[in-house]
């Protein structure tokens, strides 16, 4: 049946709806204390819409990576709660996704009720994009929503097989990631300015290498920066590199520059001998590294010149820390893009995971334009690569309303 529109483009008035949410929240270590319900909340348009229209609402989502198995740590019964307490609305909870039990439940769920169904991982049929569990999940309702920005580059049975036997539409978050995303890389505003950190260079080559070809500014910083300065013959310390990347990221130092994109590397980094929280911590050219060092953060004038950078852009995506910003003495490079960003007028999208987490972090979420719910699935957007297939139908739509 496929995807077709969004639910602001058809009439589902009174219908039992089955919303695909992206509830994979973090929890705080060894309790069930949700540490983060920024994607909880990024759900509440389409909930509230879908009230409005007198629907019964099914929700249903994975947290975490249980394979198969049902661990009591990874139950949603927590999200259930924290959802209540946000929307102000009772929540129903079923204790699995696809039983006798949940299907009476859902029989007897009135208009203008919700119910979050437990862990859809639970049961490995999910992940497998079984055809008889994504047929057992469409017999709970009349009409699919996606709504789960987050998992939509995911072909599992809550995203992609049930659309086989449901009429299927993207829920509000969904239509505003794609959205967003898309308009930034297909007409961003200038000067247009990546700032990409996190760990790995292999996460983000593809990434990199598109953005060459569309941005004024590559900022790079986090862990991946070790690599990209070895690529211009840097000593590195004892950072961690990836060896096998070294040669794409020389490309990409070449690339950038015949594009007439500006890649621009630390120039300074903070150190340490022994990656720990109460090791000793220093600043240091990038020039004088110790064999010995360990680079955790960018350094201040490295950080000075990136929020310069971006208060003289009209539009930013920022993508992967600056450095280990959980400890004291290493999230000085982050807080200030951070804080340019939260202090300037440019449009400003914070592409997901550890990001979001670091913009949470330091209390800045409300003053940047859009935080995306979705890391993996904005870094294959920003790849220039298309989300699950059933979602092509709406975004070819989308691209036609803009011609």
């Amino acid at each position: 049946m496929g995807s077709k529109l969004s639910i602001m483009d058809v009439d589902i008035s009174g219908l039992k709806v089955l919303v695909r949410v992206d509830y994979n929240v973090p929890l705080q270590e060894g309790t069930d204390i949700i540490s983060d319900d920024t994607r909880i909340k990024a759900s509440i348009p389409t909930l509230k819409r879908l009230l409005e229209k007198d629907c019964s609402v099914i929700l249903c989502s994975h947290l975490g990576r249980p394979k198969g198995e049902k661990i009591p740590e990874l139950s949603l019964k927590p999200v259930a709660k924290r959802l209540g307490q946000i929307l102000n609305h009772e929540i129903q909870f079923a204790e699995d996704c696809v039983s006798q039990e949940t299907t009476r439940i859902v029989s007897n769920l009135d208009k203008g009720e919700i119910l979050l169904l437990e862990n859809l991982r639970f049961h490995k049929e999910e992940e497998d994009n079984n055809k008889a569990f994504a047929s057992q999940l469409a017999q709970l309702a009349e009409v699919f929503v996606n709504d789960a920005f987050g998992a939509a580059h995911r072909a599992h049975a809550s995203t992609s097989g049930i659309t086989k036997f449901l009429p299927s539409y993207a829920g509000l978050l969904l239509e505003k990631e794609i959205n967003y995303l898309e308009s930034t890389l297909e007409n961003p505003k200038l000067p247009f300015t990546a700032v990409l950190g996190g760990a790995k260079v292999s996460d983000k080559v593809k990434v990199v290498d598109r953005l060459t070809r569309l941005a004024n500014n590559i900022c790079i910083g986090g862990g991946m920066a070790a690599t990209f300065l070895v690529a211009e013959n840097k000593n590195v310390g004892n950072s961690a590199i990836e060896t096998d990347f070294v040669g794409n990221a020389q490309i990409l130092l070449d690339q950038s520059a015949s594009a007439g994109a500006k890649l621009v590397l630390p120039t300074d980094v903070v150190v340490v001998k022994t990656f720990e929280r109460t090791s000793e911590f220093s600043t240091k050219s990038v020039e004088n590294l110790a064999d010995d060092d360990i680079i955790v953060d960018i350094g201040p004038n490295t950080a000075s010149q990136y929020a310069s950078i971006i208060g003289d852009s009209q539009t930013v995506l920022w993508n992967g820390p600056m450095g280990v910003y959980e400890w004291e003495n290493s999230r000085d490079g982050t807080h200030m893009v951070a804080k340019a960003l939260a202090n300037g007028d440019m449009l400003s999208i914070i592409g997901g995971g550890s990001t979001v987490d670091a913009v949470n972090f330091f209390g800045f979420e409300a003053k940047m334009t859009h935080v995306s719910t979705g890391g993996g699935a904005s870094l294959e957007m920003l790849e220039g690569r298309e989300l699950s297939p059933e979602l092509l139908p709406y975004m070819r739509r989308q691209r036609a309303k803009k011609l």
